[in-house]
């Protein structure tokens, strides 16, 4: 017997949620260069996502040259961090009603111009604004960019070769940042910001040749959901990351916390009841969809906690220098680019709760092995195998679930269902590094107190300043090695949940996803 898909017209009464994009705009497809399109929309992504980290390794030279104090400097971060995730729903619904493509160049101009903004700054002031304006034009640019893709190309294999490629640059884009931060910082920590400037402009321009321009929805903008929505979502980021340094008891701690619960609380029974919600309950109740959303939550909390402590360990314990730092993850964007590619070959032919539960068990492996980490690690024996590994897992979750996650999603609700996906990366990542941060701030102290009593002894026998000294930096990189590989297991217990439940969870077929989320029949 003979297996054909047979594309059934969609019976009466189907929820809007179910229309495919290849149904709502077909003609969308086939006339413009692909190619080109695809470059655009991609270049555009990893210049927004490289941006998390590309400033990591330019931190000190950032806190010396502009005076932050160690208390302010986390902000360079998490300023970015903050405006992107918490606008990012916005971000997609503007593009939805007012035009993806408007909407995008809007993004990439206006993240080249505050980008040159953060590059010429000289004070503290001017480069958090910068950098929050970045995290603004990032949430108008980067939902609309993968939007773009689902209206762009049709259902099936071109439209998973694309995905993949973005995919591959989502996820490579926070270890290319680290090469690119390690390498410009040598020359000037500036050019960390200036990179940016050409290639927005550059996107912009061709964008009017090369992209089409979406249908416009009817809607209005829902304005009481969007700043509940907005400021709740950068209350708990800020209060889970605040955590991190202060504590869970701490007053301003449970105060930004409960107080983004609160509105995010009001922002769900605002968008109940609302006509023109921000974020259609619709998208989330889908359980591939929900499954796929909860999964990129958790792996992002793993792969930005990673990135960060790993930065740390390889500069401040193995003693690197910045771009001997920055080239130490380039294994790491080869290993996600093949994953990527590989995960691409499979999607059409493995239902993808596979492919992803594998992924997952890949990422808990490298962490794992992190956290074997010692004082005296090297890094082809101890980090590169496992950097590898974990690099490799990370490609086989991203394309399958960011096709799961826009699967199916009506086309008006296009923009909206990507700003989502985008969503839970941005914040698993800000709960990642406050709930990790915390366990490894907390385990780091333990460890200290146990060895202080050493430095007392030291002291007593009469040993020189110079060796007590040298003593104490043994010492904090003891500590700061034992706090670090505490943070790495809990990740690897992260990952190793999100493996179980997308093998648990995640329901959809391969032969499905190829149709675009609806059901194939079997002749």
């Amino acid at each position: 017997m003979s297996e054909d898909v047979v594309k059934a017209d969609p019976p009466e009464g189907r929820p809007v949620d179910a229309v495919t994009n290849s149904e709502a705009e077909p003609s969308a497809h086939g006339h413009r260069n692909l190619g080109i399109a695809l470059a655009l929309i991609c270049m555009a992504q990893l210049m927004v996502v490289l941006d998390g980290t590309i400033v990591n390794i330019a931190l000190p030279h950032i806190k010396d040259a502009l005076g932050f104090t160690d208390a302010s400097l986390p902000w360079v971060v998490n300023a970015y961090a903050l405006a992107f995730g918490g606008l990012l729903l916005l971000g997609g619904r503007i593009g939805d009603i007012v035009g993806r493509r408007k909407v995008f160049i809007i993004g990439v101009v206006l993240f080249g111009l505050a980008s040159f903004v953060g590059g010429i700054a000289q004070s503290e002031g001017v480069l958090l604004a910068s950098r929050i304006l970045q995290g603004i034009a990032a949430a108008a640019a980067s939902p609309n960019a993968l939007a773009l893709i689902t209206t762009t190309f049709p259902a099936g294999k071109e439209r998973n070769r694309a995905m993949a490629v973005y995919a591959a640059m989502s996820g490579a884009g926070a270890a290319v940042g680290l090469i690119l931060g390690g390498a410009l910082t040598e020359a000037s920590w500036r050019w960390t910001f200036f990179i940016n400037t050409p290639i927005g402009l550059i996107v912009a321009v061709l964008a009017f040749r090369f992209l089409g321009e979406s249908a416009r929805q009817t809607g209005k903008f829902d304005l009481p959901g969007a700043i509940t929505g907005t400021v709740g979502l950068t209350s708990l980021v800020y209060g889970l990351t605040h955590a991190a340094t202060d504590g869970w008891g701490d007053t301003w701690t449970l105060i930004f916390i409960l107080g983004g619960l609160a509105l995010i609380g009001a922002f769900l029974a605002i968008e109940a009841r609302s006509r023109h919600a921000l974020m259609p309950f619709r998208i989330l109740a889908n359980r591939t969809r929900g499954v796929s959303f909860f999964v990129m939550l958790i792996v992002g909390a793993a792969m930005f906690s990673m990135f960060y402590f790993l930065g740390i360990f390889v500069q401040s314990i193995m003693g690197y220098s910045a771009i001997k730092t920055g080239l130490s993850f380039l294994p790491f964007s080869f290993g996600i680019v093949v994953a990527a590619q590989v995960a691409s070959a499979l999607v059409a032919r493995v239902d993808p709760r596979w492919i992803s539960g594998a992924g997952g068990v890949f990422v808990a492996a490298g962490m794992f092995g992190f956290s074997r980490l010692e004082v005296d690690s090297t890094y082809l024996t101890h980090l590169l195998p496992y950097i590898l590994v974990l690099s490799f897992g990370m490609g086989l979750i991203f394309v399958p679930l960011t096709l799961t996650a826009v699967s199916g999603v009506a086309n008006e609700d296009s923009g909206v269902g990507s700003a989502v996906l985008n969503t839970v990366q941005q914040i698993g990542g800000a709960v990642g590094l406050a709930l990790l941060g915390t366990i490894s701030t907390s385990a780091i102290k333990d460890k200290f107190a146990e060895l202080a009593p050493g430095l007392q002894k030291a002291a007593e026998s009469g040993q020189s300043p110079e060796q007590i000294k040298q003593l104490q930096g043994q010492f904090t990189a003891l500590a700061t090695t034992h706090g670090f590989t505490r943070a790495f297991i809990w990740s690897a217990f992260l990952a190793l949940g999100a493996a179980l439940i997308t093998l648990v969870g995640l329901s959809i077929k391969h032969k499905d996803l190829a149709n675009d989320g609806q059901p194939v029949h079997m002749g």
